[in-house]
């Protein structure tokens, strides 16, 4: 089992640069890669997504490169895009027009303002192969991804222990409900024979084939028996896919719908304290364990 939830980050050094990862996730309802590279060097988005994806099936990725010339000097410059300002200064000025014709009066923008503006300022490289550096810095994702996998393992197994032992205590509870069922049907054959004796002294005029459908529906609206059989079944499915190594997150968030639906059931049919205080046990536990279940790939 792997958790979602990782981390990992490594240093690196070589043609005449050096770089920091930083990788991280968190958990999410599907696969959701961001990434914060430099876009100065050639290819490399493309082969780290590639990796990325091969190694991660669900979870909030973000990852992101850093890379430093020897010297400590960032090896980037700044130019204007001469497309973007001509578009931007265009917008200020039909922005400046619609104010006057308002009546309004606007501060005038300084060039500080203007290249401040998305597309103005472009941040570029000095012309070079970076085919070198780029073959450097992906030489160290494999080492990057491994330290990221033991750590969403070591959380995964760590969680695959709690989930177990939420598991164990859904099968206590499922075997409680069991014995105060049979408990229970010794009292519930009294109640219906008092209810009969009641409607009898009543009026002799009952018919008593109705009156039979009427008890035959009021067991099975109280039986229990199905409910308890899905339990125990719910239960080792989730015990199956906690110890698949394949992910399992969607399955076991699925299993828990079930389990709340037939907790509910449970309690609706109860018709006694210590079967009605059982199955808000198990609904206190199926939610708890819903909750890590979040967790997990």
């Amino acid at each position: 089992m792997l958790s979602m939830t990782g981390f990992a980050a490594r240093r690196g050094l070589g043609v005449g640069y050096s770089w920091t990862w930083d990788l991280r996730s968190v958990n999410g309802k599907g696969f959701d890669l961001r990434l914060r590279l430099p876009d100065w060097i050639d290819g490399l988005e493309v082969a780290v997504r590639a990796d990325l994806q091969k190694a991660v099936t669900r979870g909030n990725v973000s990852v992101s490169l850093r890379v430093t010339q020897d010297g400590g000097a960032e090896q980037a410059a700044f130019r204007l895009n001469p497309l973007h300002l001509s578009a931007a200064l265009s917008a200020l000025a039909e922005v400046e027009e619609a104010a006057i014709a308002a009546g309004m009066t606007l501060r005038q923008p300084t060039a500080a303002d203007v290249v401040t503006l998305r597309g103005v300022l472009d941040q570029t490289q000095q012309d070079q192969d970076t085919t070198p550096l780029r073959t450097a810095i992906l030489s160290d994702l494999p080492g990057l991804l491994a330290d990221f996998a033991a750590m969403r393992a070591a959380e995964g197994a760590a969680l695959a222990q709690v989930l177990t032992g939420q598991l164990d205590q859904i099968d206590r509870l499922t075997t409680a409900a069991q014995t105060e069922t049979a408990t229970r049907a010794a009292s519930q054959s009294e109640i219906f024979r008092d209810a009969v004796a009641r409607v009898l002294a009543v009026s002799d005029a009952v018919d008593e084939t109705r009156l039979a459908q009427e008890l035959a529906l009021l067991a099975v609206k109280t039986d229990v028996t199905e409910e308890l059989d899905r339990l125990a079944a719910h239960v080792t499915a989730a015990r199956a896919h906690v110890a698949d190594a394949a992910p399992v997150g969607r399955k076991l968030d699925f299993l828990m719908q079930e389990f709340m639906r037939e907790a509910n059931t449970l309690c609706s049919k109860a018709q006694s304290l210590a079967l009605t205080r059982i199955g808000l046990d198990l609904k206190t536990v199926i939610d708890q364990m819903r909750e890590q279940v979040q967790n997990v790939e």
